[in-house]
């Protein structure tokens, strides 16, 4: 939050498709310590307007946006075959960023972008908003409870999108392995603790016709040290229903818990309790507030550019896998190939 005597951060936002105009609101709302300077949008004539609504500048062109002197910092939410562009914009002018998720579009444009993120020592914060909901924290935070880890069993579902651009391989990189799964990638590294060392995945097309809207796969996790943790994700883009599993199994009982229905308990034997009901949190702001602190230089990120590089690997092992009809590295092996 802002203090009476910083003045809010002018930011640029990258975007106002379905999730930019969520940031939007949260920015004019909810955030008084960020202040929208700038906007962009690929559609000029309402990106323009909606400028002038709020008062800011209109950059037809991302880059414009970043250069902007009027812009401390920038604030992407696009489809990430832009994001090796904004990374590299912002590297220039030396502006911290917050990234939406997914980091990359591929594995490769991803080690670009943290090798240049690193080199050149920029602030980046990778809203893996996942990592801030209440829910997964109460989990984590009970975790050493039960000892020894030995299993993760993550879900997600929730309704066909209405994004074409999606099921554009082109365009999005790939479809809900990516856009999707990558949430509970980055979560399987959070709760764990450890890396994904090999990974089996299926795909499947139920309601797409380019890009996979189903998935499951099987993940092997190194603690270091020790039997290697199992994990089992699944994700689903194919029904008007969500969830959003968390159950992790430990030598002394194991934790539930649902992140999209609010709820956290734990079994012991052949007993439920229920731990904690939790109400919807906007997990946006709590990402903004974390970036507005980055931005002034008072924190570093909690999910920085190694992180949602880790993500994508795990989602680029999955396309591997699934195109293989085998398990493979997390990161690719000649024996992959």
């Amino acid at each position: 939050m802002a203090t009476l005597a910083s003045a809010p951060l002018p930011v640029g936002l990258i975007g106002l498709g379905k999730h930019g105009v969520r940031y939007l609101a949260h920015l004019r709302s909810d955030v008084p310590g960020l202040r929208v300077a700038a906007l962009c949008r690929k559609d000029t004539d309402r990106g323009a307007a909606a400028a002038r609504e709020i008062g800011a500048a209109f950059h037809a062109d991302l880059e414009d946006l970043i250069a902007d002197p009027g812009v401390a910092a920038v604030i992407s939410v696009v489809p990430p075959i832009e994001n090796e562009r904004i990374v590299a914009a912002a590297v220039r002018a030396r502006k911290p960023l917050l990234l939406e998720k997914p980091f990359a579009s591929s594995l490769a444009a991803g080690i670009r972008q943290r090798d240049l993120i690193a080199a050149r020592g920029l602030p980046c914060l990778v809203a893996q908003t996942l990592r801030f909901s209440r829910v997964v924290r109460e989990v984590r935070d009970r975790l050493p409870s039960l000892g020894r880890l030995h299993q993760i069993v993550l879900g997600q579902s929730f309704e066909p999108t209405r994004l074409g651009w999606l099921d554009d391989p082109v365009l999005s990189g790939g479809g809900n392995v990516l856009h999707t799964g990558i949430h509970m990638f980055d979560l399987l590294r959070y709760l764990s603790g450890g890396e994904v060392v090999r990974v089996g995945c299926t795909v499947a097309r139920v309601t797409t016709q380019r890009t996979e809207d189903s998935f499951a796969a099987s993940m092997v996790v190194d603690l270091g040290g020790g039997p290697p943790l199992l994990a089992a994700v699944t994700g689903a883009r194919t029904t008007p229903s969500r969830y959003g599993e968390i159950r992790v199994l430990g030598e002394n009982g194991q934790i539930v818990a649902d992140h999209v229905h609010g709820r956290v308990g734990r079994i012991d034997d052949r007993r439920e309790a229920v731990l904690a009901t939790v109400a919807q949190d906007p997990t946006v702001v709590t990402v903004l507030n974390e970036f507005e602190r980055v931005a002034r230089g008072e924190a570093t990120p909690s999910v920085d550019a190694n992180d949602g590089l880790a993500a994508v690997a795990i989602a680029d092992a999955c396309y591997r896998s699934a195109a293989s009809g085998r398990f493979v590295s997390t990161w690719p092996r000649e024996d992959d190939r």
